[in-house]
């Protein structure tokens, strides 16, 4: 057992490697002018704006996905298994992707302006049209993704709401609304709290949608002291600021939570659904079909007709681009799952205080963003550079540059930071779901801890394995801000290009690229929806 106590602690001291590097960075003195201009021309805005996108996303995904989550729970009426599936699909949207085409939509040159031009002969300055690249288009391209992290926690919480307290309220005069404003929604607010947590995690650790948008928050503000002003400590300071941005995000989360027994389910899933009138239906259609054709018909149809008739397939700079990012994907998907397993299995043959504190701490990569986790594993990736330099110096008097940082093994180590949780959640909760009895039955019988896990564990663990590697196989993919930071010399990846190309205004070209990082992100989201439609529809 002290081997899973010290690998178990040996990973998790690896994976909070960029955060005490982070926190480190306010112990040591900056450059007292870069941070003198930050705060006297841009830090006010980064907070303010960065503010008000949280508040704006959160707002939207809790508008879009709420009540796409209690109709699609509770109400019975035509088409409701069809939303049942649909109402995910935008998680395989990545919101940098989906901002370029609702540039190419509505910006001034765009069909829908143009077609209004045309209509009443007004040109620019005669007429209003909101505009798309400001903090509130960056706000609405962000909510269009991110709702289904709100609509699934809703939904799991409104499923578990017993048909019989609905019933006791509508024999007591309440109407469908009424019951859900005065019974369900009261509820379900823990996991609403819940889902409107990741929605704000996820916003702040956006960058390629408000860099395009140029929005200024706190990720552009941290790429911009660090490749603009050349200053590695300021950096890593404002990740700092973030950091404890997102702390506070994490601690609101657990404190809602904590009141999750209020929210307990004691039956299975309501076999009697409220039925609705047909006027009824016309409004679930509207709240269940607005979010899917937001998030994910208009992005998928306009990035269609870019690949099919305004772009140029260059079938090899594809193929290298889709290579790099399936290799990339699939080892970091190995390493997290691997990693996850060994933890997971740790803490439950041990049982040791510290061993359960490690994979606590092993958990904590995804509630940070990418850029912090890119700053934050520099440092000490260039100081284990050095040593590794002199010491081949030492032994073969050559110069071998830098080995580990601007490889392909610091964006591997930054993805398994950023990606472990997601596989420990699904390995931990695949472990809790086999009984004890198997594990004292095998030790019984001779068989060694790892031998349980190789001959018992692993094999009931099929399923939960593979959804855990193909979800952070996906997440690897669509991941912006690690790899650009991180990324060797004059190696892309599909989500790199898609962002230069739409940088450079070239939006019909980053169709190609794009599409490849949808195709294969709506696998995760088909093996979720299969889920989700066996359990509860």
């Amino acid at each position: 057992m002290k081997a899973l106590t010290v690998g178990a602690t040996v990973i998790a001291f690896m994976v909070t490697i960029p955060i005490l590097n982070v926190v480190g960075s306010l112990f040591v003195s900056a450059d007292e002018g870069i941070w003198a201009h930050l705060i006297q021309t841009v830090l006010p805005r980064y907070v303010t704006n960065s503010t008000a996108l949280v508040i704006g996303v959160g707002s939207l995904a809790c508008l879009l996905g709420v009540p796409a989550a209690w109709f699609t729970a509770v109400c019975e009426f035509r088409y409701r298994r069809l939303f049942v599936w649909m109402l995910p699909l935008p998680l395989a949207m990545p919101a940098y992707i989906v901002a370029y085409t609702y540039t190419g939509l509505l910006d001034y040159p765009g069909p829908v302006q143009s077609a209004i031009r045309n209509l009443t002969g007004w040109s620019k300055g005669e007429y209003w049209f909101p505009e798309i690249r400001s903090l509130g288009g960056a706000a609405a391209m962000l909510g269009f993704v991110l709702y289904p992290y709100v609509y699934l926690l809703a939904r799991t919480s409104f499923l578990e709401r017993s048909m019989r307290t609905l019933e006791v309220s509508r024999t007591l005069g309440h109407g469908v609304f009424r019951s859900f404003f005065r019974l369900s929604l009261p509820l379900a607010r823990p996991a609403i709290a819940t889902g409107t947590a990741l929605v704000a995690m996820e916003t702040l650790a956006d960058y390629g949608t408000v860099q395009y948008f140029g929005v200024s928050t706190f990720t552009t503000g941290i790429f911009r002291t660090f490749y603009g002003l050349g200053d590695s400590t300021a950096a890593l300071q404002l990740s700092a600021l973030l950091l404890a941005a997102v702390a506070i995000l994490l601690f609101c989360e657990r404190l809602s939570r904590r009141r999750a027994r209020f929210d307990a389910n004691f039956e299975n899933v309501p076999s009697c659904r409220i039925p609705l009138s047909n006027s009824q239906t016309a409004l679930a259609w509207l709240f269940c079909g607005t979010p899917v054709i937001l998030g994910f018909v208009i992005p998928v149809a306009i990035l269609l007709k870019y690949a099919a008739v305004d772009s140029e397939w260059i079938w090899g700079n594809h193929l290298r681009l889709a290579w790099n990012s399936f290799h990339l994907g699939a080892i970091a998907a190995a390493i997290s799952v691997s990693l996850a397993i060994a933890l997971a299995f740790a803490v439950r043959m041990s049982g040791n205080p510290v061993v359960k504190l490690a994979a606590s701490l092993s958990g904590l990569g995804y509630a940070i963003p990418g850029t912090i986790i890119a700053l934050g594993i520099l440092a000490p990736l260039i100081w284990v550079d050095h040593l590794l330099i002199d010491l081949v110096e030492l032994i073969l008097a050559k110069n071998v540059g830098l080995i580990i940082s601007g490889s392909i093994a610091a964006l591997l180590f930054a993805y398994t930071v950023r990606f472990l949780a997601i596989s420990l959640g699904s390995v931990a909760a695949g472990l809790e779901k086999i009984k004890h009895n198997l594990d004292h039955s095998a030790r019984a019988l001779g068989r060694k801890p790892v031998e349980v896990l190789f001959r018992v564990h692993l094999p009931m663990l099929r399923n939960t394995i593979l959804s855990a590697l193909l979800i952070v196989f996906v997440d690897v993919i669509k991941e912006l801000p690690a790899t650009l930071i991180l990324r060797p010399f004059n190696f892309n990846t599909l989500a790199v290009r898609a962002y230069e190309l739409a940088s450079d205004e070239r939006l019909a070209d980053a169709a190609a690229p794009s599409i490849m990082i949808v195709l294969v992100g709506i696998i995760p989201v088909i093996v979720l929806n299969r889920t989700i439609f066996r359990e509860s529809s």
